[in-house]
């Protein structure tokens, strides 16, 4: 059975903003992106960037140390300088409260 974390109120979230919460120990940035709350982790595969800092456009995410940009929705490395993808984690939401997910170890 996947844990699931409170770690957010669905109201708290702007659209289009980035948000820096821990869970369980694990540094995780949220966004909520036409309406839907995407969870990834908030350190950048580059050199460890705060991605919370970053700048987002849509889906994309820019780090702001050196540029290297994400979709936040996959993981996905869309430019370098990054090579590996950022880690994702399953989200819901259920009465105005948000649940992060993260993976068994």
């Amino acid at each position: 059975m996947t844990d699931y974390f409170k770690v957010a109120r669905d109201d708290e979230l702007v659209e289009g903003e980035l948000m820096a919460i821990e869970v369980d120990g694990e540094p995780i940035c949220l966004a909520k992106v036409a309406g839907c709350v995407y969870a990834f982790t908030d350190t950048c595969t580059h050199i460890s960037g705060p991605l919370n800092e970053g700048e987002l456009d849509g889906e994309v995410l820019t780090c702001p140390w050196h540029g290297a940009q994400f979709n936040i929705t996959t993981g996905k490395v869309l430019r370098g300088p990054a090579r590996r993808d950022i880690a994702t984690y399953p989200v819901k939401v259920e009465d105005n409260a948000v649940f992060v997910s993260l993976p068994d170890e």
